[in-house]
């Protein structure tokens, strides 16, 4: 507590606070070793034997990092009720690493499909090859066009693009051509390319906002991962209704059921709707 309550604790009483803990946790395991020699760890719920599992491999992985003087372990543990999380540095301001599902989704017509869902970070540029092969299981064809972000710009995934005959988006490797009229066209297409991609960035802000993604109270993986597909699928849901009411009111519009007054009102809600 003495350490935790210091605004800015040193490295070496930071040091000495991991080195007093360790020393905590390893006699009362060898406690426990002592009794489970005597009633044995049948007496133990399942998850009580759940958690001296977890427990025991975090002091593991501490005490290597300790000894080691190192900060980062692979299948690193920080919480013992989900050991299967794991953190993630991502690099954002104010909250540098995050802890949770890595998920790599497609934005298609406004549809999302996962294709991927892992707790272990990886670099999701690896991924484009798989999500462009299913889409073509699903629709036979490769897309014309990957929105992408500058992480999945790799010359390895560009490479793997043009041979298929697949526009990725950004600008171009290389210098940029002197005539002006092309380089503006570029800029232009490049410009559509990124206000396209912000469909698929506003689908995860609002299925964590309104669905609740961004606060998953289920504690196992696959409860997680169920959860996760359950609200993928009801936006799913949701933008069907809204296409078949907006091609509802468009054919009212058309038969001339709706009076001329009402017809702002109803673009309107029709494009909110989009």
């Amino acid at each position: 507590m003495a350490v935790i309550k210091k605004r800015k604790a040193s490295k070496n009483k930071i040091r000495k606070a991991i080195r007093k803990q360790l020393g905590y946790i390893r006699r009362n395991l060898r406690h426990i070793e002592q009794l489970a020699t005597v009633v044995g760890l049948n007496s133990l719920s399942r998850q009580q034997y759940r958690n001296l599992l977890v427990i025991s491999e975090v002091f593991r992985q501490q005490a290597l990092m300790y000894e080691n003087k190192d900060h980062r372990m692979s299948g690193r543990i920080v919480s013992i009720s989900q050991p299967h999380i794991r953190p993630i540095v991502r690099g954002k301001a104010g909250t540098p690493v995050e802890f949770g599902m890595k998920i790599s989704s497609a934005n298609i017509d406004g549809y999302m499909f996962i294709d991927r869902c892992s707790w272990d970070p990886y670099n999701e540029s690896g991924d484009l090859d798989m999500q462009a092969e299913n889409y073509k299981q699903r629709y036979g064809v490769y897309p014309e066009s990957i929105h992408a972000d500058q992480i999945y710009r790799t010359r390895d995934n560009r490479n793997w693009c043009k041979k298929r005959g697949i526009r990725l988006s950004g600008p171009p490797l290389g210098r940029p051509p002197k005539d002006r009229g092309e380089n503006r066209e570029r800029k232009k297409l490049a410009r559509q390319d990124e206000l396209d991609r912000i469909a698929v960035e506003g689908t995860f802000g609002r299925a964590k906002r309104r669905y609740s993604m961004g606060r998953l109270m289920t504690k196992l993986a696959e409860t997680s991962e169920s959860q996760v597909a359950m609200i993928m699928l009801v936006m799913n849901l949701e933008k069907i209704r809204k296409d078949l009411f907006y091609v509802l009111i468009i054919a009212m519009l058309r038969s001339r059921k709706i009076p001329k007054s009402h017809y702002p009102v109803v673009l309107g809600y029709g494009n909110m709707a989009a």
